[in-house]
């Protein structure tokens, strides 16, 4: 298509351009050497007389040379007959010869007599041929003198089915609550806190005397490690004071210590009697000569000064003054601010997770499928949804003509010009028009006046390129080939493109269409396909419906 701005704004000419041509077409209208010189080659079936739907069994068997490659009838090439099953290949050997066996159950649903065409078989790159058969299907007798008749029923239009929706709201449900569960888990469910952390949230008094109280019952002193005992003491009273009391005791010498702790007392910041604060000063002075002068004290005077750390521990904390009622309150303000700036974090958290979720579901899809394929998903394409949604089998006109479509296709009321109103006995057209996605499927069965009058496809085809012409239409190509259907109806395929009018515009629309025609005696049958260029599920639509088109060739 040159430029789709005019396909969507001009749906009326080609819609246009499709009916016309369909009125236009109902009114107008390797050679294999059987050479064997070392291969034998037999068939047989089990009977040549069946009635409908029941089976028939046909073999064929090749005696060839041990390393000989043999090769035999695959799909439907059996065609009247419908292959039901292809089963094993039996092999027997006789010294440096084989014999296979190849069989294949055969049937057909409609009553008459089937000639059961030649198959063929290769053998080292070489063509054979069996021989063809007659078959024989008979009908089954109906009473029809006291078996009451009716009229065939119009079609009815059946809406989609939407039994599967379920499918796919239960695997995104599934999806989602996978998701929520991993975002609780990791992000909104509150972990249970270690012992450390627990420890760490406790007040700085408590911790302290918590911490004392694990160094009492350490193995420092009975394994003679004086200066990890006393290090782990100095770090826990230095701690205490440096939350507790404000005072930056970690960075602090014992002398500096020593000094602020005065300072405090002197201004009554600190209520500490000078006998509690030398003998800090003297442990502190300690714990100085263990670590930096490998000194040993007795382990008696070890767990003494313990007990000392801890009670000036308790006299700090006793000597503190009460914390005021506006520094409770910024506190309490604090510890709100805290958990509202945690919070906010676990959702950014959550948000990013989701996010980082989606882009790379997106990035698999798109890398995958490819962006063409994900962008025709998410803005809906109109003949992509036709292709991927539920298609429909149906028999339309008679003769009839049956295929695959994604839509029914409706009736439409013809009105014949008066001078071939004596020519045609009977018209049957049915269509279906895409306007978003510009796709025509349509199918007319002609009945003629004349019972013995045989169809023209050339005059069809020449007639179909001059309506076209006279409506604008340039470069129109047109090819010709043989249509065979699977069950072996014949007819002829007329397909090609061309450059389509647009009204209110000098640009053209590149389309494609194609004709299948079908004939006898007394009738004619079209099946007309349009659609766009380059949309590439249009044509898939295309494949499928000529893959399953067939025609009953009977007037």
């Amino acid at each position: 298509m040159e430029s789709s701005k005019y396909v969507i704004r001009n749906k009326k000419s080609v819609r246009d351009f499709m009916s016309n041509a369909c009125l236009c077409l109902f009114l107008a209208f390797s050679f294999f050497g059987y050479a064997q010189v070392d291969s034998k080659i037999s068939s047989k079936v089990d009977t040549t007389f069946i009635k409908i739907g029941e089976q028939i069994i046909w073999t064929v068997s090749v005696d060839v040379d041990s390393t000989a490659n043999v090769v035999f009838p695959e799909g439907q090439t059996f065609s009247p007959l419908e292959t039901v099953e292809a089963y094993k290949t039996d092999t027997t050997r006789k010294k440096d010869r084989v014999i296979l066996e190849k069989s294949y159950a055969l049937t057909q649903f409609d009553s008459g007599s089937y000639k059961l065409p030649s198959q063929f078989i290769d053998i080292n790159g070489k063509g054979f041929y069996t021989d063809s058969l007659r078959i024989n299907v008979a009908t089954v007798p109906v009473d029809t003198l006291n078996q009451k008749m009716y009229d065939i029923k119009d079609l009815i239009v059946v809406e989609k089915s939407i039994s599967d929706w379920w499918k796919w709201v239960l695997g995104i449900l599934l999806a989602l609550a996978v998701l929520g569960g991993l975002l609780y888990w990791f992000v909104f469910r509150k972990k249970p806190l270690t012992e450390e952390e627990q420890v760490a949230l406790l007040p700085p008094y408590d911790r302290a005397l918590l911490e004392l109280k694990k160094l009492e019952n350490s193995k420092y002193l009975i394994q003679d490690e004086y200066k990890k005992y006393y290090s782990e003491l100095t770090d826990i009273v230095r701690s205490y004071l440096e939350e507790d009391v404000q005072v930056s005791a970690l960075e602090s010498t014992t002398d500096q210590l020593i000094d602020k702790l005065e300072m405090m007392t002197d201004a009554g910041e600190l209520e500490l009697d000078k006998d509690t604060i030398q003998q800090f000063k003297r442990i502190l002075q300690t714990a100085d000569l263990v670590k930096f002068a490998k000194s040993k004290p007795e382990t008696s005077v070890a767990e003494q000064d313990r007990k000392s750390i801890e009670q000036i521990v308790v006299k700090t904390h006793d000597a503190l003054p009460e914390p005021t009622e506006e520094e409770l309150m910024q506190q309490a303000e604090y510890q709100e601010e805290l958990e509202r700036k945690q919070q906010r974090q676990k959702v950014r958290l959550a948000v990013g997770i989701v996010a980082g979720f989606i882009v790379a579901v997106a990035a698999f899809t798109i890398s995958y499928f490819g962006p063409k394929y994900v962008w025709d998903t998410v803005s809906g394409h109109p003949t992509k949804q036709l292709l991927e949604g539920e298609w429909i089998t149906s028999t339309y006109g008679y003769p009839g003509v049956n295929l695959e479509a994604p839509e029914v296709l409706v009736r439409q009321e013809m009105k014949l010009p008066p001078e071939l109103q004596g020519t045609i006995k009977e018209l049957q057209v049915f269509m279906y028009r895409n306007s978003e996605g510009l796709l025509t499927i349509g199918t007319t069965s002609t009945s003629l006046a004349n019972p013995e009058e045989e169809p023209d496809y050339d005059k069809a085809v020449e007639g179909f390129i001059k309506q076209m012409e006279s409506k604008g239409a340039k470069n129109i190509i047109t090819k010709q080939e043989e249509f065979v259907t699977v069950s072996g109806a014949k007819g002829v395929k007329v397909y090609g493109s061309g450059k389509f009018s647009v009204p209110e515009s000098d640009d053209l629309v590149r389309g494609k269409y194609n004709i299948i025609l079908f004939g006898g005696k007394g009738f004619q049958i079209q099946v007309m396909l349009t659609w766009l260029e380059d949309d590439p599920y249009a044509q898939q639509i295309i494949d499928r419906i000529l893959a399953t088109l067939e025609v009953k060739l009977e007037a």
